[in-house]
């Protein structure tokens, strides 16, 4: 089920009587979601990422705009009648019902062309007790669980009705690591094997690169990117959402354009022909960096981190807006680190520079 959303906008008054005025949760919000695609909605708390979602669930009524789930327009459709399923932070479990009851529950709230018989409602939670891998589960209550098939149960309830739209509302944030990691490569699994328009909530970068075919990155109610996860993160329109991808994040220093050449301090990092002389920001990925005894970037050294395979080598400088570097090097090349300090010289697809007033991307 394709959905699309047209200058999709919500406002708030604000709470605060003292200031008045509106709160602009999602401002004109445009896109088009593909038919049987999961898409991340990624940004900070408050960025306007689930005022977005229960829009579209229904639970919210746009201030202005309109959604529309293929061709109908269901803006002013109550959620109920919309066809999707939503599964929430906290599961929302009945807990003094089973497992199977609670899966059945939706089934048995379904009224007139659409009501189903037991043997069908019955038939149809055991496929998706299956699919979630909780089919052996079924007699037990939320209680008896862990966090994990607790959440399975949440999203075998909102697929037993077959919806054509499925909503997940950071399914993952009351998980362990380990879960996390299970639960969404689950959540892929499940998406991929029924085809269902999958939007995923979360302010876990980490977790909306690794299912999603596209990101939307927000900020404050404002649509910053759209893409596939790897091209945002390998070409990120601006600051913010160059800081918000990446684990370590990207290494951000002050810097200028002088003479058409990038500096960092007095250190002449890169070329930027027909670029003006002005103050800049430049973000190096981790991985951005070259270890070079004739680099151009010299840094205090901190200190060494051993990851195996790699090793972060943490460094600083006065211009740098992160308390610290890391610059990420193989682990074979640990024993050229010594001294107080390091030269690199950087991987021209790894630097990035940003205007210093308004924070959008300077091509080089």
């Amino acid at each position: 089920m394709k959905v699309v959303l047209k200058n999709l906008t919500k406002v708030f008054p604000n709470r605060n009587k003292k200031i008045g005025g509106e709160v602009v949760a999602v401002s004109n919000f445009d896109f088009e979601i593909p038919d049987g695609k999961l898409i991340g909605l990624l940004g900070p708390s408050g960025c306007g990422k689930s005022t977005t979602l229960y829009m579209i669930a229904g639970l919210q009524k746009p201030s202005s705009g309109q959604i529309f789930f293929g061709e109908d327009d269901v803006t002013t459709l109550a959620a109920e009648k919309r066809g999707i399923g939503l599964v929430f932070q906290n599961y929302a479990l009945y807990p003094h019902m089973t497992v199977k009851q609670n899966i059945l529950f939706p089934l048995q709230n379904l009224r007139g062309s659409d009501k189903l018989s037991k043997d069908e409602m019955l038939k149809r939670a055991e496929e998706a007790a299956r699919l979630v891998q909780i089919d052996e589960l079924m007699d037990r209550k939320p209680s008896e669980l862990s966090g994990g098939q607790q959440q399975r149960v949440a999203i075998a309830r909102a697929l037993v009705k077959t919806p054509r739209v499925l909503l997940l509302d950071e399914p993952l944030s009351n998980l362990d690591a380990r879960l996390r990691l299970q639960t969404r490569e689950e959540i892929r699994r499940i998406q991929r094997e029924t085809q269902i328009t999958t939007i995923f909530v979360t302010h876990d970068q980490e977790e909306a690169m690794s299912i999603s075919d596209m990101i939307v990155v927000m900020k404050k109610g404002v649509v910053q990117q759209i893409g596939e996860p790897q091209e945002v993160y390998d070409n990120p329109l601006n600051l913010f959402v160059a800081r918000f991808l990446g684990t370590p994040p990207i290494n951000v220093f002050k810097g200028r354009v002088e003479n058409e050449k990038v500096k960092i301090g007095d250190a002449a990092v890169f070329d930027a022909p027909g670029v003006p002389d002005k103050n800049v920001f430049v973000g190096i990925r981790p991985e951005g960096f070259n270890l070079d005894p004739e680099g151009p970037l010299e840094l205090d050294l901190v200190g060494i981190d051993v990851m195996g395979r790699d090793i972060s080598v943490i460094t600083k400088h006065e211009d740098s807006l992160n308390p610290s570097i890391r610059a990420i090097i193989s682990a074979d090349q640990k024993t050229e680190v010594s001294g107080g300090s390091v030269r690199f010289s950087v991987k021209p697809h790894k630097i990035f520079v940003f205007d210093g007033e308004t924070e959008e991307r300077i091509y080089l």
